[in-house]
């Protein structure tokens, strides 16, 4: 009888959870059981491991053969098994020394001809392994750089089970053939998940994107998109068809800074379970940008697919831009399904095959018409459509939603001396982008003890009891929740605005004309504040 044992890794959502892949070897008929609550993927890999392992060199064991997954109770799937299940049975059958797999977490599919190939989720899987106490990880060789960004994790990356048994017994390792320069590679095609990311991509090199100087006129909304990046306040532009809504919102990622290196690993293990991270990159160092289609689900936009719920929109958004185009035309569900993840921070996505935790910490760009014919504020411009009709239209942003949106902007209609550069060009992307690290910068040396970042994260309790504003400064928001312009969230987020507006302008604290900018672009009521283009006119 034999017996031998590894570890491998199921992931739920992008959390891991360490499995351990038991092997056993009795005298009997020969058959091949695979226990352990697995998939149908993982039930299959029972026919790739035999073939692997035959195909490799190596005597498949004419015994009874029983594989264990433990713990038992965890929904296991995917492919990402077949490297372990491999070493167990190869140790079980003293092809290898069990003693040199008992510790090693093994994570890779298994081709017929021995091959092993890449598989998603490496980072949060080895990120698992990591918390759990494993230092010794094998991964395919594609994804060794995605396995190395752990740290205090010793790599291995095999192109073949043959070259895993050689490393294990000491033997030669083959060579294996390369991938021919300027051919396909096929090993890549587990990696890329078509139709995983729709509407999603990662925001390009400020340096190679499109420029914010492109962008005619527009001065107000230009002051409220810097705002937005540099205290990570939602946003939502609102105006008339050829305004420049989407240009601008288009420009916003090359705005905002690099993602630290936390914030990285964090979005590089959500889009590595998605299936859209770019081979050749394993390191995600800008913020991402999802602008999903208007007809997307309430599932595609929070999460969800059959079994376990996969990452949506709100999670490949996470630490970067979801931008929502002509907003009023989503679904009413799925745009109520953000206001739980704009408070929290994630989604809880509940199913009955289990419950998953995703990241969502986005910042919220909407686009919308004032009409379904979009010339409703046009003076002249023959809208047509009756004022019930322009009530219910925006109506669909709901008030809840709305309450929790810190920068509401009009787009104004673009005049004729902005459009023909009469009236001068505007800052262009590096420019804004420099004032916006600044602003950042100054926030994090003030929140540099409290578990948050920038002005948004900061507690309403928080903002009224320990970051006081200049005295007198809230006079004006003070009379707008008597009035009932402000709720108690909507003063709150005007607090957060005011506080960014300061760092931009390189106040210690806000003052009165700080917040009067904040209420301005919360309320729509004008408070005669200079508009400019810069952090203070």
């Amino acid at each position: 009888m034999g017996f031998a044992r590894t570890c491998s890794v199921a992931l739920v959502g992008v959390e891991g959870v360490v499995v351990e892949v038991q092997a056993d070897l009795e005298p009997g008929v020969a058959a091949f059981a695979l226990v352990g609550l697995p998939d149908k993927s993982l039930t299959e890999s029972r026919d790739r491991v035999r073939a692997a392992v035959v195909n490799s060199g190596a005597e498949w064991p004419q015994k009874k053969l029983t594989v264990g997954l433990s713990p038992a109770s965890v929904p296991k799937g995917g492919s990402g098994f077949d490297l372990a299940v491999a070493a167990a049975v190869l140790g079980a059958a003293e092809r290898i020394d069990p003693r040199t797999i008992a510790d090693l977490v093994l994570i890779g599919e298994l081709g017929l001809d021995g091959r092993v190939r890449p598989v998603r989720g490496i980072l949060p899987a080895v990120l698992a392994a990591a918390d759990a106490g494993y230092r010794q990880v094998v991964v395919p060789e594609q994804t060794a750089g995605e396995a190395s960004l752990v740290p205090g994790v010793s790599v291995l990356g095999v192109r073949s089970l043959r070259q895993l048994i050689a490393v294990l017994t000491d033997e030669p390792v083959p060579d294996e053939e390369p991938t021919e320069e300027g051919r396909p590679d096929a090993m890549l095609a587990g990696l890329l998940v078509p139709g995983a990311g729709i509407g999603t991509g990662l925001a390009a090199d400020p340096a190679e994107g499109p420029d914010l100087a492109d962008v005619a006129g527009q001065h107000h909304a230009r002051r409220a998109l810097e705002i937005a990046a540099a205290g990570s306040h939602h946003l939502l532009l609102s105006g008339p068809p050829g305004a420049g809504k989407t240009m601008l919102a288009e420009r916003l990622p090359g705005i905002l800074p690099p993602l630290t290196r936390q914030e990285s690993l964090e979005v590089t293990a959500v889009h590595s379970v998605a299936g859209i991270l770019p081979p050749g990159e394993p390191l995600v160092r800008r913020a991402p940008y999802c602008a999903p289609h208007h007809s997307a689900t309430m599932q595609s936009l929070v999460g969800g697919g059959n079994g376990l719920p996969r990452p949506g929109a709100v999670s490949l958004a996470h630490r970067g831009i979801l931008f929502l185009d002509e907003a009023p035309e989503f679904s009413g569900k799925a745009l109520d399904a953000l206001r739980q993840p704009l408070e929290s921070g994630h989604v809880v996505i509940a199913r009955a095959a289990g419950v998953v935790r995703l990241p969502a910490h986005f910042l919220l760009a909407l686009a919308a018409n004032p009409c379904p014919c979009g010339r409703h504020t046009l003076h002249g411009a023959g809208c047509e459509c009756p004022p019930s009709l322009v009530r219910r239209y925006q109506a669909r942003l709901s008030g809840p939603l709305l309450d929790r949106v810190d920068l509401r902007v009009e787009a104004e209609p673009v005049t004729r001396a902005d459009l023909l550069g009469q009236g001068g060009r505007g800052e262009s992307t590096a420019v804004v982008a420099a004032r916006v690290r600044e602003a950042r910068d100054r926030a994090a040396a003030r929140l540099a003890d409290t578990p948050w970042s920038v002005n948004s994260e900061i507690p309403g309790h928080e903002l009224r009891t320990r970051y006081h504003a200049a005295p007198g400064a809230l006079v004006e928001a003070e009379r707008d929740i008597e009035r009932g312009l402000l709720t108690a969230r909507g003063l709150d987020r005007v607090l957060r605005v005011a506080w960014t507006v300061a760092d931009l302008a390189g106040h210690d604290r806000p003052d009165h004309q700080d917040v009067a900018l904040a209420l301005e672009m919360r309320t729509g009521v004008t408070r005669g504040v200079p508009v400019g283009t810069g952090a203070r006119a």
